[in-house]
């Protein structure tokens, strides 16, 4: 049961403002890049949401580069 606790916590969506502190940049710059569908997030709802494996993902391939 711990190991499912720990994927749970490491694997979890995160909102605008987690992942804007995770990434060290203002939850401004995070808005700007959904609305020009840069960053890759899933809409759920009215809210946005993250997977933090994706979104390094598209830092480590590059694809942030262009898109900064």
């Amino acid at each position: 049961m711990e190991t499912i606790v720990n994927l749970e916590i490491t694997d979890r969506w995160l909102s605008v403002q987690e992942i804007a502190q995770y990434l060290g940049i203002s939850k401004e710059t995070v808005y700007r890049w959904l609305e020009n569908k840069k960053i890759p997030a899933h809409k759920i709802g009215k809210q946005w949401k993250f997977k933090v494996q994706e979104v390094d993902q598209w830092i480590f391939t590059g694809e942030a580069e262009d898109k900064l």
